[in-house]
């Protein structure tokens, strides 16, 4: 279920950028009026991003005050994300330049690699060990800290990948188009975050214990 809600925003992002041209003149007229900042223009194409970013932003908002006032704990991650897409969101709105929301998943996964790779340094369990220690019963410390600097070679590979995807920074001149970099932005970071999760979990199987040989013995 916390993975769903986690997945929300982004898939909101994607909806609202997909189907502006489809939403009612009056829906985009009363948010001008709710945020007069943002001056969309019902029918432009290129404002589709403007509302997505926002409707992003409120979203991820509503869900970190929830769980604050809910569950009475924010854990990092989402306060780190939110940060961030204020950030590089707030940005996009305020000068209507879609070039930091395109920055934004680098600067996520770029930022989640330091925190990775700084837990490695600090503290006696590096941070995927902290997230998956009390479900995964793994003994030797060398499988935890293998994997913790996976997951931040992982993160900077899918902040290249990003950046080379989005239009407005596109350092090697790849030249793809923005609806291609939403798309890949809900499906290509998270097919490849799907398929590092899978090799995961089989790198994580050579260290589990074999219950069936326990129970013979």
């Amino acid at each position: 279920m916390k993975q769903l809600l986690d997945f929300f925003p982004l898939l909101l992002f994607f909806i609202l950028y997909k189907f502006y041209l489809d939403l009612p003149d009056e829906l985009i007229l009363s948010i001008n009026a709710w945020a007069p900042m943002m001056e969309l223009t019902p029918g432009e194409p290129g404002d589709a991003i403007y509302l997505a970013t926002l409707a992003a932003i409120v979203v991820t908002l509503l869900q970190v005050c929830a769980a604050a006032i809910i569950v009475r704990k924010v854990e990092k991650m989402p306060l780190i994300t939110l940060a961030l897409l204020i950030i590089f969101g707030g940005a996009t709105l305020a000068l209507k330049d879609p070039l930091f929301i395109q920055w934004k998943p680098t600067a996520i996964n770029w930022m989640f690699a330091l925190v990775f790779l700084g837990s490695q340094m600090i503290g006696d369990k590096p941070l995927i060990q902290r997230m998956m220690g009390h479900a995964i019963e793994i003994e030797e410390a060398r499988a935890w800290q293998q994997l913790n600097l996976a997951w931040v070679g992982f993160f900077v590979v899918a902040g290249i990948a990003n950046l080379l995807v989005a239009p407005a920074i596109d350092p090697l001149g790849f030249e793809f188009s923005e609806d291609t970099w939403v798309d890949f932005k809900l499906f290509g970071l998270m097919g490849m975050t799907l398929v590092f999760v899978i090799a995961q979990a089989f790198y994580l199987a050579k260290y589990m214990p074999n219950t069936d040989e326990e129970e013979a013995g």
